[in-house]
């Protein structure tokens, strides 16, 4: 891949934020924009991390918003504990623990990919906490989620064996067909340093678990998303081959009063939005949120 780069450079990112302890763990936190604003809480997806927002972030503190992103456990520069039972409820936990400690009360959410599961988690635990809520892609119904091969393999019994083996080329094989357009590979190498730091690409395995928790808690996250009384809004790439499209056409035939950002280009963007395409991504969700 070429191009230029869209995201600020890792250590930038996180440069800008600090590391709290967090039930036992060390989570990193960025806290952007007016202390007095409007709070939103951006979740990040598998296998990156909060840096996939660094793009859209400046955008939303400069509309004045108060932005919290957060590593969850296993990824970027949060703890990366080897052996553990990583699970979506957890991290939702997690989550709440550190709007505790931001006093966080109600705040809109922003989430795409394995954040999506823990936003649907957290959305219904208290569907009162979050005051408006919008999606990026991911697997928002489990029916219609669509791994891909190298996800399939490491899901599965040999992803153990595998998951030491990735490298940033196969890393970077791996991430090409879902996209939509070109990353820059300044990007591709930022996500791959992010993924990988220490150790992480070898808990894939672990935190994939979180399909199968997407098909037990099938039920209670769908009903807490299509049943959620406040503002909706979806960004979606639909050229995403996991979740892209055919997700798209289902959200519009069950939440019809929901609104839909389709970035169709051309070229039609894929499944990390707030990457390929951070410009619409920023407006749209700025426009949703200060409404």
């Amino acid at each position: 891949m070429s191009g230029h780069r869209v995201l600020p450079p890792l250590d930038h990112w996180t440069a800008g934020g600090t590391t709290v302890r967090v039930a036992d763990h060390r989570l990193f936190v960025r806290q952007d924009g007016p202390p007095d604003g409007s709070p939103v809480t951006l979740l990040h997806g598998f296998p990156t991390s909060s840096h996939d927002w660094a793009a859209v972030a400046p955008a939303l503190a400069a509309a004045g918003l108060r932005v919290t992103t957060l590593d969850l456990l296993g990824f970027g520069e949060s703890d990366k504990p080897r052996r553990h039972p990583y699970s979506v409820l957890e991290q939702a936990s997690l989550v709440e623990e550190v709007w505790r400690l931001y006093g966080i009360g109600r705040t809109a959410l922003v989430a795409h990919d394995y954040g999506v599961s823990v936003g649907q988690e957290l959305l219904a635990r208290d569907p009162s906490r979050v005051t408006r809520m919008a999606w990026l892609n991911g697997g928002l119904y489990p029916d219609l989620h669509r791994p891909v091969l190298m996800q399939r393999l490491l899901h599965g019994p040999l992803g153990p064996l595998l998951a030491p083996f990735t490298t940033r080329r196969r890393f970077a094989a791996a991430l090409r067909p879902v996209l939509g357009r070109e990353v820059a590979d300044a990007d591709l190498d930022d996500l791959w340093a992010s993924a990988s730091r220490a150790g992480g690409h070898r808990l894939a395995p672990r935190l994939l678990r979180y399909i199968d928790e997407r098909r037990v808690h099938a039920d209670r996250w769908t009903a807490a998303l299509e049943g959620h009384p406040g503002p909706t809004l979806f960004v979606w790439g639909p050229a995403d081959p996991i979740s892209g499209a055919h997700v798209l056409e289902r959200i519009r035939m069950r939440m019809p009063g929901a609104r839909v950002e389709e970035l169709a280009g051309p070229p039609a963007v894929g499944h990390y939005p707030q990457v390929e395409d951070p410009s619409s991504v920023a407006a749209a969700l700025t426009t949703f949120l200060t409404d």
